[in-house]
């Protein structure tokens, strides 16, 4: 695991979350590997990227470092908190510590709730100060967002995409939590208004001294906003380095097929990158392969990658999953 636990807000150690499985009325069922023994960690004030096809295990492993889906195996830790053996009340006490801001802000606000209510709400539940300072604190984070205090009486149907997103921001900062969690957050808007909400979180995270886990699929978003990005396939980390490296010289073949998809990022690069194509769909997580989860698709695959799993190999504090790396062939 690259980092060091001791000085990190978020430490996550063999993460993994296997849906299914077990026996059914018709007999067993199969197992889903949505996430399969990830490990990382982040150093408080900083943001660690999840970058990936649809499918890869990303969210998944956001949902899971937020107790929003169970997990099958591993250990996810908060500061000093073991949040993965948190069960009932003390599980839900420890959530003020971390927080969430979801893809659609179209869907992940109450439309029957005026939006001070929006924000407030996790004060009322969590029981954080006195009425008055409540609303106090309400009002500050409208303000801190770039939204006007009068706005705290809309409905979210009133705002446009950016300022729910703004909402949603505001309420994930209402706890003053350790770790805010991203789950895809500016995915559903226009260019112009994704900027707009990366530069606030940025700004936000530069004044609160703010942590992100950061899920995007989108290669020009990650560059942008993270420090560190880790590379998922099909529910392991493929590759992971900081994001100066990881966008300068990549190793895996996986993440430049990605690189080389995206013209905007590589640049004068594309020349060299541009014979790594994707071909043909990832394999089941219900039915594995043995090998290289990415060997069927890999266009410099060996006979070995499609016999043994790589071990994910840290080199200078650039972490990768191929066999081919350091060999002159990749």
């Amino acid at each position: 695991m690259s980092g060091d636990a001791r000085n990190s807000a978020l430490t996550v150690e063999g993460l993994k979350v296997h849906f299914g499985g077990g026996r059914g009325l018709l007999g067993a069922r199969p197992t889903v590997h949505a996430v399969d023994g990830v490990s990382f960690s982040v150093p408080a004030g900083r943001t660690f990227g999840i970058v990936g096809e649809s499918g890869s295990g990303k969210t998944t492993t956001a949902l899971a470092v937020m107790r929003l889906v169970p997990l099958t195996d591993g250990r996810v830790t908060l500061g000093d908190t073991v949040v993965s053996e948190l069960e009932g009340e003390a599980l839900r006490a420890a959530r003020r510590q971390f927080q969430i801001v979801f893809q659609d802000p179209y869907s992940s606000l109450d439309p029957r709730k005026r939006a001070g209510e929006i924000v407030r709400e996790p004060l009322d539940l969590m029981r954080i100060g006195t009425r008055a300072e409540r609303d106090a604190k309400v009002a500050e984070l409208f303000g801190q967002v770039g939204l006007r205090p009068e706005q705290r009486a809309l409905f979210p149907h009133q705002f446009s995409g950016g300022q729910r997103q703004r909402l949603g921001l505001a309420r994930a900062l209402s706890t003053e939590p350790d770790l805010i969690v991203c789950d895809e957050p500016v995915s559903a808007l226009d260019v112009a208004i994704q900027a707009q909400i990366l530069n606030l979180m940025a700004r936000l995270q530069r004044e609160l001294g703010l942590t992100y886990l950061f899920i995007s699929h989108d290669l020009g978003v990650v560059q942008h906003i993270c420090d560190e990005i880790a590379v998922m396939y099909l529910g392991q980390i493929v590759e992971q380095a900081d994001r100066v490296t990881l966008f300068r010289d990549p190793q895996h073949p996986y993440t430049k097929a990605l690189l080389a998809a995206v013209p905007s990022v590589h640049g004068a690069r594309a020349d060299r990158r541009a014979r790594l194509r994707l071909k043909g769909d990832p394999p089941s997580p219900v039915n594995l392969p043995p090998g290289c989860r990415f060997a069927s698709r890999c266009p410099v695959a060996e006979p070995r990658c499609h016999r043994e799993a790589p071990p994910l190999v840290e080199r200078g504090g650039h972490r990768c999953a191929c066999w081919l790396v350091g060999s002159g062939e990749n």
